[in-house]
């Protein structure tokens, strides 16, 4: 179930580091055809595969089987992830929801909608996989439930994003300038995500288990064993609550919540239906060995330990896909929108980043937790064999194999080796936590090197001048391969600019726009360039103010028409400055009190002019 998370955020990454063109890939009717093209395809292509299966079910080994469910699952779930990648690079699909007014204020919700169509995507292969599923176990769970209990077990993973991005959007649509400042430096932007992400792994687990419409387990037996052992182990909690996934159907058990007041214990009816008391007692154990070993904890430090990864690593790594020939002539000669090709590229960084933390970092101590949980058995009893014997059912029940390899946990097979090694010699419970005390340790000095390089990139001088002159060189070396881009002259003139280079950056500019003359974000650059440049003897109002009219006519942004009513007011032409600023006012949703600064600078201007008359 945990590869669902990973889907999930994968997808989230695609969405979020895509910049949508100022205009769709294709017309909107085209557009529409080939997306309700792709879903019945893919759909189709699904239920094929999994009817096929089906037909094999009474005559295949159960064993393999329920393999090639799951190995369908996988594939389908891979092909869902690479379908919503067409969707949005491909489609441009976020390009027709960009004008509409409550997506503009809260991009959140936006958002919702297009991570609500990969949940369509999986919920198509759930739907699919249901027939086989039930006939290989002989259930009567529907195949509406089926669905359901995929869907809700994954979802609670974009709880945190969720709340993170809306209550920023939130605070961004209020005018308030001082939180939108805060939230604007890099410094705001790590302490509202740490607080933030600190809130949600403290309070998440309340929302959760609401989520997935967990009931308290009843007074009897069964609770006040539970209770019993929670006492002797001096851990304390919430509540204990069945937990509802697949119907309650699966044997299985957790635990959730870092401290006392939202924490929980979870348990599936069939894990009190099938198991003995000292099975029952077994697994509670393992669940406690979580807490008392402070994994949930290793999980937050795990977590923004990728934070720190991918923010060193990221701008290495594009400088040297960028640096990398293939890419630059797919860029120049695909015909795909520039933007476009570089935001895919970023995204692809990201995507694999994640997936090698995630998939074997994050993995490896995943694995080994849950070994150490297991041994944490011996702290409460004498012997593990319950749990041992609690595997076999499991793997009875489930019908897969025993030895079958799992990212995240080790096999079964595997579980009761090193238990059965653990009756014989406790020094395996020694080796295990050993094993993990030096791993944690390397983990933790490798992040305290990583976050200082990762300073050192992105704040100090050395990485600046590093990032600038490495820009700098492939700007020059692509340009003198395509001599006749613009995009190139665009991006080197933002670079000069950003050195105050500013002789370069005319330079830079004019080129581009001689390439292209319709390009608003070089015109209204060089524009704002000749109207304030702080060197003076490069300064040209009249001819800031035919660009920045030639910008204004081809986009009529807020930033743009600040250029405009700037040149205006260079030209001595105040009252049209004060015009056109007074609209870019009335249309800025962000950062209103620069515009009101500027409105009440030519306002200021045009009465004493006014009054000289």
């Amino acid at each position: 179930m945990f590869v669902n998370f990973i889907y999930f955020i994968i997808v989230l990454l695609i969405y979020t580091t895509y910049l949508p063109p100022d205009e769709p890939n294709l017309a909107p009717l085209k557009t529409s055809i080939l997306f309700l093209g792709l879903i019945i395809v893919f759909a189709y292509f699904t239920h094929m595969q999994f009817h096929k299966l089906e037909k094999r079910i009474t005559k295949d080994n159960i064993l393999r089987v329920d393999h090639k469910i799951n190995a369908i699952i996988t594939q389908q779930s891979v092909m869902a992830i690479v379908l919503f990648a067409v969707d949005i690079y491909g489609l441009s699909l976020t390009s027709f929801f960009k004008n509409i007014p409550l997506f503009t204020v809260i991009p959140t919700l936006q958002a919702l909608v297009f991570i609500g169509l990969f949940v369509f995507y999986l919920a198509i292969i759930w739907a699919c996989a249901y027939g086989p599923y039930k006939r290989l176990y002989i259930t009567d769970l529907s195949r509406r439930s089926y669905v359901l209990s995929n869907i809700s077990f994954s979802i609670p993973v974009l709880f945190p994003w969720f709340l993170l991005s809306g209550i920023a959007d939130i605070i961004n649509a209020l005018p308030f300038e001082l939180p939108k400042r805060f939230l604007s430096t890099p410094e705001g932007q790590v302490i509202y995500f740490l607080f933030f992400l600190s809130t949600v792994v403290i309070i998440g687990p309340a929302m959760i288990q609401k989520f997935w419409r967990c009931k308290p387990l009843e007074s009897g037996y069964v609770r006040s064993r539970i209770e019993k052992l929670c006492r002797r182990a001096g851990l304390e909690y919430s509540n204990i609550l069945y937990w509802p996934i697949f119907g309650g159907r699966m044997i299985t058990a957790g635990i959730m919540g870092l401290i006392k007041k939202f924490r929980y214990i979870l348990i599936t009816k069939a894990l009190v239906r099938h198991l003995e008391p000292e099975e029952m007692d077994a697994v509670i154990a393992h669940e406690i060995g979580h807490i008392k070993k402070k994994h949930l904890h290793f999980y937050l430090v795990f977590f923004i330990g990728y934070i720190f990864l991918a923010y060193t690593s990221f701008d290495l790594l594009v400088y040297f896909i960028i640096y990398t020939d293939p890419v630059y002539r797919l860029i120049s000669s695909s015909g795909i929108n520039h933007d476009t090709i570089i935001s895919a590229v970023f995204s692809l960084i990201i995507i694999i980043i994640f997936f090698i933390y995630f998939r074997y970092i994050f993995g490896y101590f995943m694995r080994n937790f849950e070994r150490q949980a297991d041994t944490y058995v011996y702290a409460l009893f004498p012997s593990a064999k319950p749990l041992i014997s609690t595997f076999k059912k499991i793997a009875a029940t489930t019908g897969q194999p025993p030895d079958k390899p799992n990212w995240h946990h080790f096999s079964i097979k595997e579980r009761i080796e090193y238990l059965n090694l653990c009756e014989q010699d406790k020094i395996y419970i020694i080796r295990q936590d050993r094993k993990i005390k030096k791993s944690i340790a390397v983990y933790l000095a490798a992040i305290v090197i990583i976050g200082g390089i990762g300073y050192n990139l992105n704040y100090g001088e050395t990485g600046k001048k590093l990032s600038k002159h490495f820009i700098e060189k492939i700007l020059l070396r692509e340009i003198n391969k395509t001599p006749d881009n613009p995009y190139l002259y665009r991006d080197l003139g933002d670079l000069y600019y950003n050195i105050n280079n500013y002789t370069e950056t005319i330079r830079a500019y004019e080129k581009s726009i001689d390439l292209k003359p319709d390009n608003p974000h070089v015109l209204n650059n060089l524009a704002w360039l000749y109207a304030t440049c702080d060197d003076k003897n490069l300064r040209n109002p009249e001819r800031a103010l035919n660009l920045a009219l030639k910008a204004a006519d081809l986009e009529e942004s807020p930033h743009i028409l600040d250029t405009l009513a700037e040149c205006y007011y260079i030209n001595g032409r105040l009252e049209e400055a004060v015009s056109i600023e007074s609209y870019a006012l009335r249309i800025a949703k962000k950062e209103r009190s620069y515009f009101e600064n500027q409105l009440k600078k030519f306002m200021t201007a045009a009465k004493v002019l006014s009054n000289e008359k």
